[in-house]
Protein backbone atom coordinates (compact mmCIF):
# COMPACT_ATOMS: atom_id res chain seq x y z
CA UNK A 1 0.00 0.00 0.00
CA UNK A 2 1.48 3.33 -0.98
CA UNK A 3 1.68 6.20 1.46
CA UNK A 4 -0.89 8.05 -0.70
CA UNK A 5 -3.49 5.38 -0.09
CA UNK A 6 -2.61 5.24 3.61
CA UNK A 7 -3.25 8.99 3.85
CA UNK A 8 -6.58 8.58 2.06
CA UNK A 9 -7.59 5.75 4.39
CA UNK A 10 -6.61 7.90 7.37
CA UNK A 11 -8.73 10.78 6.07
CA UNK A 12 -11.64 8.38 5.53
CA UNK A 13 -11.36 7.08 9.10
CA UNK A 14 -11.12 10.58 10.55
CA UNK A 15 -13.96 11.96 8.40
CA UNK A 16 -16.39 9.14 9.20
CA UNK A 17 -15.61 9.17 12.92
CA UNK A 18 -15.77 12.93 13.42
CA UNK A 19 -18.66 13.28 10.97
CA UNK A 20 -20.61 10.49 12.65
CA UNK A 21 -20.15 11.98 16.12
CA UNK A 22 -21.22 15.40 14.88
CA UNK A 23 -24.21 14.01 13.01
CA UNK A 24 -25.38 12.21 16.17
CA UNK A 25 -25.06 15.40 18.25
CA UNK A 26 -26.97 17.39 15.65
CA UNK A 27 -29.68 14.73 15.44
CA UNK A 28 -30.11 14.99 19.22
CA UNK A 29 -30.79 18.70 18.83
CA UNK A 30 -32.97 18.54 15.72
CA UNK A 31 -34.95 15.33 16.16
CA UNK A 32 -34.49 14.20 19.76
CA UNK A 33 -32.66 11.08 18.59
CA UNK A 34 -30.11 9.32 20.79
CA UNK A 35 -31.64 10.74 23.97
CA UNK A 36 -31.54 14.36 22.82
CA UNK A 37 -34.00 17.10 23.66
CA UNK A 38 -35.18 17.77 20.10
CA UNK A 39 -35.78 21.30 18.92
CA UNK A 40 -38.02 22.24 21.85
CA UNK A 41 -35.60 21.06 24.54
CA UNK A 42 -32.58 22.38 22.70
CA UNK A 43 -34.23 25.78 22.16
CA UNK A 44 -34.89 26.08 25.91
CA UNK A 45 -31.31 25.11 26.68
CA UNK A 46 -29.99 27.59 24.12
CA UNK A 47 -32.05 30.41 25.67
CA UNK A 48 -30.71 29.47 29.10
CA UNK A 49 -27.12 29.61 27.77
CA UNK A 50 -27.71 33.08 26.30
CA UNK A 51 -28.26 32.14 22.67
CA UNK A 52 -31.34 34.20 21.84
CA UNK A 53 -33.67 33.45 20.18
CA UNK A 54 -33.36 29.86 21.31
CA UNK A 55 -35.23 28.16 18.47
CA UNK A 56 -33.22 29.85 15.72
CA UNK A 57 -29.98 29.02 17.49
CA UNK A 58 -31.08 25.43 18.15
CA UNK A 59 -31.80 24.95 14.45
CA UNK A 60 -28.48 26.53 13.46
CA UNK A 61 -26.49 24.41 15.91
CA UNK A 62 -28.33 21.23 14.94
CA UNK A 63 -27.88 21.88 11.23
CA UNK A 64 -24.23 22.85 11.69
CA UNK A 65 -23.53 19.62 13.55
CA UNK A 66 -25.78 17.18 11.66
CA UNK A 67 -25.30 18.75 8.24
CA UNK A 68 -21.60 19.44 8.63
CA UNK A 69 -21.06 16.00 10.13
CA UNK A 70 -22.92 14.21 7.34
CA UNK A 71 -21.02 16.15 4.68
CA UNK A 72 -17.69 15.39 6.37
CA UNK A 73 -18.51 11.69 6.66
CA UNK A 74 -19.42 11.55 2.97
CA UNK A 75 -16.50 13.72 1.94
CA UNK A 76 -18.81 16.07 0.06
CA UNK A 77 -18.15 19.82 -0.17
CA UNK A 78 -15.46 19.23 2.41
CA UNK A 79 -14.24 22.85 2.72
CA UNK A 80 -17.80 24.05 3.42
CA UNK A 81 -18.44 21.10 5.76
CA UNK A 82 -15.27 21.80 7.72
CA UNK A 83 -16.17 25.47 7.96
CA UNK A 84 -19.69 24.65 9.21
CA UNK A 85 -18.27 22.36 11.87
CA UNK A 86 -15.55 24.80 12.95
CA UNK A 87 -18.00 27.69 13.24
CA UNK A 88 -20.59 25.66 15.12
CA UNK A 89 -18.00 24.32 17.53
CA UNK A 90 -16.70 27.86 18.17
CA UNK A 91 -20.10 28.65 19.68
CA UNK A 92 -20.03 25.47 21.77
CA UNK A 93 -16.48 26.22 22.90
CA UNK A 94 -17.58 29.66 24.12
CA UNK A 95 -20.17 28.02 26.38
CA UNK A 96 -17.65 25.66 27.96
CA UNK A 97 -14.69 28.07 28.15
CA UNK A 98 -15.49 29.44 31.64
CA UNK A 99 -15.09 25.90 33.04
CA UNK A 100 -11.51 25.61 31.79
CA UNK A 101 -9.98 23.22 29.29
CA UNK A 102 -10.76 19.66 30.40
CA UNK A 103 -14.11 18.10 29.52
CA UNK A 104 -14.19 16.25 32.85
CA UNK A 105 -14.76 19.60 34.56
CA UNK A 106 -17.20 20.85 31.92
CA UNK A 107 -14.47 22.55 29.89
CA UNK A 108 -14.09 23.21 26.19
CA UNK A 109 -11.73 20.34 25.32
CA UNK A 110 -14.33 18.29 23.40
CA UNK A 111 -15.99 20.97 21.22
CA UNK A 112 -12.59 22.53 20.53
CA UNK A 113 -11.25 19.18 19.33
CA UNK A 114 -14.26 18.61 17.07
CA UNK A 115 -13.90 22.12 15.69
CA UNK A 116 -10.19 21.63 15.07
CA UNK A 117 -10.90 18.37 13.25
CA UNK A 118 -13.48 20.11 11.07
CA UNK A 119 -11.00 22.89 10.34
CA UNK A 120 -8.21 20.45 9.48
CA UNK A 121 -10.42 18.31 7.24
CA UNK A 122 -11.79 21.38 5.49
CA UNK A 123 -8.25 22.49 4.71
CA UNK A 124 -6.77 19.06 3.89
CA UNK A 125 -9.68 17.83 1.79
CA UNK A 126 -11.54 14.55 1.93
CA UNK A 127 -9.05 12.35 0.10
CA UNK A 128 -9.54 9.70 -2.57
CA UNK A 129 -12.32 7.79 -0.80
CA UNK A 130 -14.92 10.55 -0.92
CA UNK A 131 -17.75 11.98 -2.93
CA UNK A 132 -15.62 15.05 -3.62
CA UNK A 133 -13.10 12.83 -5.41
CA UNK A 134 -15.84 10.91 -7.25
CA UNK A 135 -17.34 14.21 -8.49
CA UNK A 136 -14.04 15.53 -9.75
CA UNK A 137 -13.66 17.97 -6.84
CA UNK A 138 -16.37 20.28 -8.19
CA UNK A 139 -17.38 21.22 -4.64
CA UNK A 140 -13.83 21.10 -3.27
CA UNK A 141 -12.21 24.23 -4.68
CA UNK A 142 -9.73 26.48 -2.88
CA UNK A 143 -11.93 29.56 -3.34
CA UNK A 144 -14.86 27.67 -1.78
CA UNK A 145 -12.74 26.93 1.27
CA UNK A 146 -11.69 30.56 1.66
CA UNK A 147 -15.28 31.76 1.25
CA UNK A 148 -16.75 29.12 3.58
CA UNK A 149 -14.21 29.70 6.35
CA UNK A 150 -14.60 33.48 6.07
CA UNK A 151 -18.39 33.29 6.35
CA UNK A 152 -18.15 30.75 9.18
CA UNK A 153 -15.68 32.87 11.14
CA UNK A 154 -17.81 36.00 10.76
CA UNK A 155 -20.92 34.07 11.79
CA UNK A 156 -19.20 32.55 14.81
CA UNK A 157 -17.93 35.96 15.96
CA UNK A 158 -21.42 37.44 15.58
CA UNK A 159 -23.12 34.60 17.49
CA UNK A 160 -20.58 34.52 20.32
CA UNK A 161 -20.58 38.33 20.64
CA UNK A 162 -24.38 38.41 20.75
CA UNK A 163 -24.39 35.71 23.43
CA UNK A 164 -21.87 37.66 25.52
CA UNK A 165 -24.06 40.78 25.23
CA UNK A 166 -27.11 38.81 26.37
CA UNK A 167 -25.20 37.40 29.35
CA UNK A 168 -23.91 40.87 30.33
CA UNK A 169 -27.47 42.30 30.20
CA UNK A 170 -28.73 39.42 32.34
CA UNK A 171 -25.98 40.00 34.92
CA UNK A 172 -26.70 43.74 35.01
CA UNK A 173 -30.44 43.08 35.41
CA UNK A 174 -29.79 40.59 38.23
CA UNK A 175 -27.49 43.08 40.00
CA UNK A 176 -30.13 45.84 39.69
CA UNK A 177 -32.82 43.53 41.07
CA UNK A 178 -30.59 42.47 43.98
CA UNK A 179 -29.85 46.09 44.78
CA UNK A 180 -33.56 46.98 44.68
CA UNK A 181 -34.38 44.07 46.98
CA UNK A 182 -31.64 45.08 49.39
CA UNK A 183 -32.95 48.65 49.48
CA UNK A 184 -36.51 47.40 49.96
CA UNK A 185 -35.36 45.21 52.85
CA UNK A 186 -33.74 48.15 54.62
CA UNK A 187 -36.60 50.53 53.94
CA UNK A 188 -34.44 52.82 51.78
CA UNK A 189 -36.06 53.89 48.53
Amino acid sequence: MTSLYRKDLGLLALRTTVGGVLFAHGAQKLFGWFGGGGLEGTAAAMEHMGFEPGLRNAKAAGLGEAGGGALLALGLATPAAGAMVAGTMAGATSVHAPAGFFAMGGGYEYPAMLGACGLALGIAGAGRYSLDHALGHRLDRPWLGVLAFSVSALGAVAVVTRRQDVLRRREARAADEAAMQARAGTGIA
